[in-house]
């Protein structure tokens, strides 16, 4: 398995592994009350849209096993289940999240195994899922490449790794909108809605220090996939990328 690096990003900030770790999972507590108004209000309700596009890249058919990694409150894993009738198991190291996943299931009797767990560090055998996803969590694995490796382990060959994720802006002008809108009203509104403007202000952060596209595929490639590709949605905001893992 690969290991952590000496130090790790946090937003700006460069911190130790563990207290990346440590800070993640008490801010995705802290959020998840809030978490899917807040995911509504900041995207307009694209991020219904971003999902629905991404879902369609897994290649699933029905009775087959996916696993949703960073799945927070499980909505992601619940279009996985009702459109494309897969088997979903959800990874999250945030318990709130879970417990709220575990809840949003219940209420539409859907069956689905939900584990507290790092993406570094996933409690499943080798080859064990026909497709792993991860919506808008990569960025906050304390380490992407050995989180990649650990996705691509278990896939079975020729299964499908998907990441949606936010990216960066192809248009000068949307870039600069973006970066307003990011760094001064989604702190704000963090605020005001959440109580959580600091957290907000990390995620614009986490976004601007995500690789770029061409760096993500490379690394895809190094976790052992094969044929990576992504696509970009509303102007570059949002990029899916997907791979195979190699027979």
């Amino acid at each position: 398995m690969t290991r952590p690096p000496s130090d790790t990003d946090f937003g700006y900030e460069r911190i130790r592994p563990d207290d990346k770790r440590a800070r993640v999972r008490s801010l995705f507590d802290a959020v998840a009350p809030r978490y899917d108004l807040m995911n509504d209000l900041l995207s307009l309700g694209l991020h219904r849209l971003w999902k629905r596009a991404a879902i369609e890249r897994t290649g699933l058919r029905p009775g087959q096993r996916v696993l949703d990694v960073a799945a927070g409150t499980g909505d992601l894993a619940r279009l996985l289940v009702r459109r494309l009738g897969a088997e979903a198991v959800l990874v999250d190291p945030s318990p709130d999240m879970l417990r709220r996943a575990r809840a949003a299931l219940r209420n539409e009797g859907i069956l689905a195994r939900c584990v507290c767990a790092a993406a570094e560090q996933l409690p499943f055998p080798d080859g064990s899922f026909d497709a792993v996803t991860v919506g808008f969590g990569l960025r906050n694995f304390t380490d992407r490449q050995a989180g990649l490796g650990e996705m691509a382990r278990c896939l079975r060959p020729g299964g499908r790794l998907v990441i949606l994720e936010f990216s960066h802006p192809t248009d000068p002008l949307l870039r600069r909108l973006y970066d307003s809108y990011s760094f001064e009203l989604m702190p704000r509104l963090g605020e005001w809605v959440a109580g959580q403007g600091d957290a907000y202000r990390y995620l614009a952060e986490s976004i601007r220090v995500h690789p770029p596209r061409e760096e993500l595929v490379r690394m895809m490639r190094e976790a052992g996939l094969e044929r990576c590709r992504w696509s970009d949605m509303s102007g570059g905001i949002v990029a899916i990328h997907w791979g195979v893992r190699r027979v």
